[in-house]
């Protein structure tokens, strides 16, 4: 790489050539401030916070947009530009609501840190501020666009990354807004509820659809039983709502603040994760004998199947049956667990603590009702089982641990790295080899589908057949992936497909990024998933079929794998969806 001399704040410096102003300042330790910039996203320079000055330079420029270039002379902190990024934050502080002390972000705001760090101490200027009704129709994500600062974020991820275009701007000037299509309330947009657009945001204009409110009654009415269930993901990422750093497992603090809360059950999704792969390990083993269409795509993503019911019908017989881990202990605890323990379904309050706004639109699916009822009465995500905690004043980080309540509390090293992208199809393979060959697979951690890269490509031969698989995470890779498939529909046997970049630990219901951290930072994401490739490597069981409690409710209960029982209980069916609002492919920018 070329290096290149410039001067910051009056010190002469070697960098990268071709880098912006930002990058290269970054690298030197000179933080500029910065509100619409995003590194995975691309270049909107419409904030103009990161502003500098630059000599020769009549006007000042945005350094996120910059680029640098040899003998360049740049500052970043003199009393003018301190003054300038003042009034810029200050005039989008002035349009936007004064409600700080009651609003979701508040502490975890970016908008308020830059306040912050340019000094903003009055606000000076008054006049007209907009207003908006909130959109609360989507049972997922709640839109404020009050306290919308335009920064474009929410529309370049909805668009770049994940390729869904739910979002866009409209009008001008003063007017200017982030809607859908035909301002169209979101439960109506093409929106997957996926929450990408919660996490980037850096107000409160984008929030998950909270439900703590709701569940507090139920809480406390002792004529129900409270049952929990905990996702892989979430233990993977609770502490850093707790100023932990990312990657440190609290899985048995978790479970010990549940039961504090009042729930009377408190189990792991991971058991139910095992009892996924042994259904979908089965049916796959099936496809392959010539029962079903290949390749097979697994479906544990409640954005992924919304995503591919609206734009990808055409795939929907490759799509497992197999329901989610989530919703097949939904699905076991209104049946199996109710009659163990001789309580009417009715009369449990099944709340799952996810990762991911979108498995309350999942939970609200009417195909996954268990004999009239949701398997899940509702979902809490990281950051709002974060928030009981805190508001029940228990000492989440130095609690004693407590083990998952028995029998759907003890899972399997597979179990565990369902919550990272190639997780649920490094975990199927494990139980699908020795199904298929009566061997154990020895080298069961398959590195090639492992880590942050986009599409992920393997392959495990079988007694001699070569089992040819890819795995994509974001829905902008996904749409790649099958763009292949059509191409070549005989190039893969099964696929995976996570709806968040770095799958279920990049969830949209995951703890917001610090003050010295930025969203969805890839570090983050890897420090996540090693904290559940450590989990997988502690378990005595690393393969779901060994897990003892999955063979126990297969003999008392549902018999064997896709036995009428299981196809009844554990699996659902999926339907094209006429898109509403979407934008014409040709015109979409890719």
């Amino acid at each position: 790489m070329k290096k290149i001399k410039i001067t910051i704040n009056d010190k002469p410096y070697e960098v990268d050539d071709g880098q912006t102003i930002m990058q290269a300042a970054d690298k030197l330790g000179f933080r500029i401030p910065r509100l619409c910039y995003h590194p995975k996203l691309s270049i909107e320079g419409a904030c103009r916070v990161c502003i500098v000055q630059v000599e020769g330079m009549r006007n000042y420029v945005a350094s996120c947009a910059y680029p640098v270039s040899g003998g360049m002379k740049i500052q970043t902190n003199t009393e003018e530009i301190r003054q300038a990024r003042r009034d810029i934050v200050e005039l989008i502080l002035d349009n936007h609501p004064e409600d700080c002390h009651t609003c979701e972000r508040d502490g975890v705001c970016e908008l308020q840190r830059l306040a912050h760090l340019t000094g903003m101490r009055h606000r000076h200027f008054e006049g007209e501020k907009k207003h908006y009704d909130k959109d609360l129709s989507s049972s997922s994500v709640v839109r404020d666009p009050n306290k919308c600062v335009l920064c474009g974020r929410c529309v370049r991820l909805c668009s770049e990354v994940q390729n869904v275009f739910a979002l866009g701007h409209a009008h001008r000037g003063f007017r200017t807004v982030v809607v859908p299509a035909y301002n169209m309330p979101f439960k109506d947009s093409v929106c997957t509820a996926c929450g990408q657009c919660i996490n980037v945001c850096p107000t409160a204009a984008f929030v998950e659809k909270n439900f703590t409110q709701e569940l507090y009654p139920k809480m406390g009415d002792t004529s129900l039983i409270k049952i929990a269930q905990v996702a892989p993901s979430v233990r993977a990422a609770i502490g850093e709502a707790f100023g932990l750093e990312p990657g440190r497992t609290m899985e048995l603090q978790t479970v010990a603040a549940l039961r504090r809360l009042g729930f009377d059950y408190v189990f792991d999704t991971q058991f139910s994760a095992d009892l996924t792969i042994m259904e979908e390990a089965s049916e796959f083993l099936e496809r392959l004998q010539g029962k079903g269409k290949l390749p097979m795509i697994t479906s544990c993503s409640s954005a992924w199947m919304k995503c591919v019911e609206q734009f990808h019908p055409d795939f929907l017989e490759n799509i497992s049956t197999c329901k989610s881990p989530m919703s097949m202990m939904g699905a076991i605890i209104r049946t199996y667990f109710a009659e163990k323990i001789k309580k009417r379904p009715e009369d449990i309050v099944s709340v799952a603590v996810m990762c991911c706004t979108a498995k309350k639109y999942e939970a609200a699916r009417p195909e996954l009702m268990v004999n009239g009822l949701p398997g899940v009465d509702m979902v809490i995500t990281t950051r709002e089982i974060a928030w009981m905690i805190k508001s029940a004043g228990i000492d989440f980080v130095n609690i004693k641990g407590e083990n998952f309540d028995e029998p759907l509390g003890l899972s399997s090293g597979a179990g565990a790295i369902f919550g990272t992208t190639g997780g649920v199809m490094e975990a199927a393979l494990r139980t699908a080899y020795e199904l298929y060959t009566g061997e154990t697979l020895m080298d069961i951690e398959i590195q090639d589908i492992r880590g942050l890269k986009g599409v992920k490509v393997g392959k495990v031969v079988m007694d001699g057949k070569e089992i040819r698989v890819a795995v994509a995470h974001g829905l902008g890779n996904a749409s790649k992936l099958l763009d292949e498939v059509r191409r070549d529909p005989n190039k893969y046997h099964f696929i995976e497909i996570m709806g968040c970049p770095g799958g279920c630990v990049g969830g949209g219901g995951q703890p917001y990024a610090g003050s010295n951290s930025i969203p969805l930072d890839e570090e983050c994401l890897k420090k996540r998933a090693e904290a559940l490739y450590g989990l997988d490597r502690s378990k005595t069981i690393r393969r779901s079929h060994q897990n003892p409690d999955i063979q126990r409710i297969y003999k008392e209960f549902l018999g064997r794998p896709l036995s009428a029982t299981a196809h009844r209980i554990l699996h659902t069916h999926y339907q094209a969806k006429k898109p509403c609002g979407i934008i014409p492919r040709e015109l979409q920018v890719r």
